[in-house]
């Protein structure tokens, strides 16, 4: 296998950096993983310590972050990423965006290395098109329960660009629409592993609203793909900021996926609905025609087969207390 160089990802102990690393790994990079872990779990990465090609930096990136050594490609992945969580650190979540991302692109900058942003869907806010393509400009309350985190992906993208259209930099965004799979937490808020741990434990399932608001769910392999092809896309192309949406263009509702972790954990526990929290979107669906033409991607693993993997992940592992609703 040839050596393909040195990643740093920021925010690698959490759901989707932990993925990234098993990847990077096993593509034969030398990762660099940086986590506060705020957020992030040490034993996310616990079968990956000891790897002669992975090294773990405990490091807040609010802060100036210095790694010693050549780096070739810098994924920025660092900040709180459910309701709850950005609810709980709304500051230390603006941070991420803005402090997190400056040191993240100074690093890259410093080393001649391409860089990778974690951006969200949620720059869309409550889209008034769908599905959203990437030159949709958003619907976003700026000062709203949610703009700590929206607001903060939107100003991370406008600096990064800004970085590369001023220096060069080799600079790849992408859009993550929700993503599932193992490791994600029980008590993050989001309703997948809220609607799992919940029907498992024999609990209500909480729905908000009336469940007809509609997302978008992707696998975590998937993701992960998509986000390698879009790091390779970024090392080769200077200056000119990419901006692409990945994520599974199949929509359902949430009152549907629900229904459908239901019958896949034969559970009994009812539905109960409650009132929609402020700005919550009401339709998430990705346009994802640029990361075809770009980067030969689509998702492949379907919502029931994706269920079932992360259903059987949840029940292997010490029993979490779900949260009380899902967000």
């Amino acid at each position: 296998m040839s050596d393909p160089g040195r990643a740093v990802v920021t925010g690698g102990a959490g759901f989707l950096g932990s993925h990234l690393c098993d990847r990077l790994v096993a593509d034969g990079w030398a990762v660099l993983c940086v986590d506060s872990l705020i957020t992030g779990r040490r034993a996310n990465i616990a079968h990956l310590e000891g790897h002669p090609r992975f090294a773990f930096l405990q490091a807040d990136v609010t802060r100036p972050l210095e790694v010693e050594g050549a780096v070739d490609l810098v994924l920025h992945f660092a900040s709180p990423a459910s309701p709850r969580d950005y609810a709980q650190l709304p500051i230390h979540t603006l941070k991420a965006g803005g402090l997190g991302t400056y040191h993240a692109l100074g690093l890259a900058r410093a080393k001649g290395a391409a860089f990778v942003l974690a951006s969200s869907s949620e720059v869309y806010g409550d889209p008034q098109v769908t599905p959203q393509p990437e030159d949709y400009w958003g619907h976003v309350n700026p000062v709203g329960p949610r703009s700590v985190y929206d607001e903060a992906k939107r100003y991370a993208e406008a600096l990064a660009a800004a970085y590369a259209r001023t220096h060069g930099l080799r600079v790849a965004i992408a859009r993550i629409f929700n993503t599932y799979g193992p490791r994600m937490r029980a008590d993050d808020g989001r309703a997948l592993p809220t609607f799992i741990t919940q029907a498992l434990q024999g609990l209500p399932l909480t729905v908000f609203g009336d469940g007809s608001q509609t997302r978008s769910f992707c696998y975590v392999d998937d993701l992960i793909e998509g986000v390698l092809r879009l790091a390779r896309f970024a090392q080769n192309h200077d200056g000119t900021p990419t901006v692409v949406n990945l994520g599974n263009p199949e929509e359902t509702t949430i009152l549907a996926v629900a229904q459908e972790i239901l019958a896949l954990t034969a559970s009994r526990s009812p539905i109960t609905f409650h009132p929609l929290p402020a700005d919550d979107p009401r339709v998430r669906r990705p346009d994802i025609t640029r990361a075809e033409a770009l980067l030969g991607w689509t998702a492949t693993v379907s919502r029931t087969d994706g269920l079932r993997m992360t259903i059987e992940h949840f029940r292997a592992r010490p029993a979490e207390p779900a949260a009380k609703e899902a967000l």
